[in-house]
């Protein structure tokens, strides 16, 4: 009915705490990075890279594989990754290797691990439990 689908923007609304302006979606991802030798670390920071933050996503990473040709993603912070977060990750690793460089992951939440695994990311990204390992790799 016309007032239960009103209702129920609303309730989303308040969800989001907008008290009933138009939702904005929360799933932010804040993307920095930092260098360690030779190879560019990128953090990723916040509830989910999805079909929400991908472009933002995208566009923050951009300049990086421009520059650059050994990336670790650091993934400690970022709580869930659906199928646009995992396909910009595989554009990021497309155009890595087209430059002769290379994308590794590393420090997965749990439930980012499950999907990972579920769609068999580990044979396309090594895949690594912590940074540090992760960096060494590449001199390996």
């Amino acid at each position: 009915s016309r007032f239960g689908a009103s209702r129920s923007l609303s309730v989303e609304c308040a969800a989001w705490g907008h008290g009933g302006l138009a939702p904005v979606s929360m799933n932010t991802v804040e993307i920095t990075s930092e260098k360690e030798g030779d190879v560019t670390c990128v953090y990723l920071k916040g509830q989910a890279l999805d079909a929400g933050s991908v472009t933002r996503f995208r566009q923050s990473t951009a300049p990086l594989l421009e520059n650059d040709k050994a990336f670790v993603f650091v993934m400690r912070d970022l709580k869930f990754v659906d199928s646009s977060g995992t396909g910009a990750l595989l554009g990021c690793l497309r155009k890595a290797n087209s430059e002769g460089g290379n994308v590794k992951i590393c420090e997965r939440q749990p439930n980012v691990r499950a999907l990972f695994d579920l769609v068999r990311m580990n044979r396309l990204f090594e895949i690594f439990d912590t940074k540090q390992d992760a960096v060494a790799s590449f001199s390996a």
